[in-house]
């Protein structure tokens, strides 16, 4: 079973090509992610950068971030209701509450 096969199978998708959107949503996302840190670095200054707090609260304030971009990402692709799904079961998982199942 390649690897494809496995994702296909974890994430219950019918085809390759949903694997590889859904693939290229987290690419695109991790991406914009990193090209907004640097505009955002740079317009801070070295002195506020190199502040072990400032890099705390990046980290922190990031997650919400990145999941709003990956909802985005994820509608302009066609697959918002898959990242709709994976987006509760993340904060589920971080909140311990137990996301509800559709049956």
């Amino acid at each position: 079973m390649s690897w494809i096969d496995k994702l296909k199978s974890r994430w219950n998708l019918k085809s390759t090509a949903d694997v590889l959107i859904i693939l290229l949503v987290f690419a695109l996302t991790g991406t914009t992610v990193l090209v907004i840190k640097r505009p955002l670095l740079s317009s801070m200054g070295e002195e506020v950068v190199n502040n072990v707090w400032f890099s705390v609260a990046y980290y922190i304030l990031i997650l919400p971030i990145y999941n709003v971009f990956l909802l985005f990402y994820g509608f302009l692709l066609g697959r918002f209701k898959f990242f709709w799904e994976f987006e509760k079961r993340f904060f589920s998982r971080i909140f311990g509450k137990k996301a509800e199942r559709t049956t």
